[in-house]
Formats: C-alpha cells, sequence, structure tokens
C-alpha cells in the first residue's frame, strides 16, 4: 500500500520546483502554464495570465493524445509549469504528466507565490467562472 506522503515524495522528486524568475524565463520561452486548481478557485483568485486551468481531476484526460478530451495546448514536446493553491496538487500533477511522458515539467507551486512576486494575474471576466 502506497501512503500519501509516499506519493508526495515521489513526485517532489520526479518533478523539479521552480521559482517565479525561472518561471518567467520558461515562459518568455514558450512553455505552457497549467492550473490544476478547480474552476472556483480560479473564478475567486484569477490565474496566472496565459495559463490553461485543467483542473487536478481531468489533467490525465486532457494531457493524453489518444484521449477524446485531449487539450490541444498540450505536447510533449513543450515544456510544462503546474501550479495550485499550495504545491502539493500541482506536484503529483507534473509527476502524471512525467507518467505521461511529457519530459519537461516544473512545479510552481502556490498561486500565490507568483501573485506576491508581481507576477502578472488574468483576472476571471465572469465571478465564477
Amino acid at each position: 500500500m502506497t501512503t500519501l506522503k509516499q506519493m508526495m515524495e515521489a513526485a517532489n522528486a520526479a518533478v523539479p520546483r521552480v521559482s517565479v524568475d525561472d518561471a518567467r524565463h520558461l515562459i518568455e520561452q514558450g512553455a505552457l502554464v497549467i492550473d490544476v486548481r478547480d474552476a472556483p478557485e480560479v473564478g475567486n483568485t484569477g490565474k496566472i495570465a496565459g495559463a490553461v486551468n485543467i483542473s487536478r481531476g481531468m489533467l490525465e484526460f486532457r494531457a493524453d493524445p489518444d484521449s477524446p478530451l485531449h487539450d490541444k495546448h498540450l505536447g510533449k514536446d513543450r515544456p510544462v509549469i503546474v501550479y495550485c493553491a499550495s504545491g502539493g496538487r500541482s506536484a503529483l500533477a507534473g509527476k502524471v504528466l512525467k507518467d505521461l511522458g511529457y519530459e519537461k515539467v516544473f512545479n510552481l507551486g502556490a498561486f500565490k507565490d507568483w501573485a506576491e512576486a508581481g507576477g502578472a494575474v488574468e483576472q476571471p471576466i465572469e465571478r465564477g467562472m
């Protein structure tokens, strides 16, 4: 049996953490940013400018090119930065992406760290979307 602690350790070992400055550099070079929080969370806070919101619960379906729900933004040849509210879900999401064959995956961690560092944020168009 695997515990959450073991899952988190494996995810953190597989997916490197990236600083806000390093994330900015990767974004300038074309990295895709994925917000894995649920839609109501994004609706309350906004998201990193240009990020795609794919909730953690739908990630496998959106990331697998053979899935009928595949998201065209995702390509295994493109660096991917994932983030959530605190860094836990994004670590697990990053590990899933690695397991699906995405090679360049980074965990930014918490959305608030980006926002507090002055990173560009898109506010939701309509509350609760």
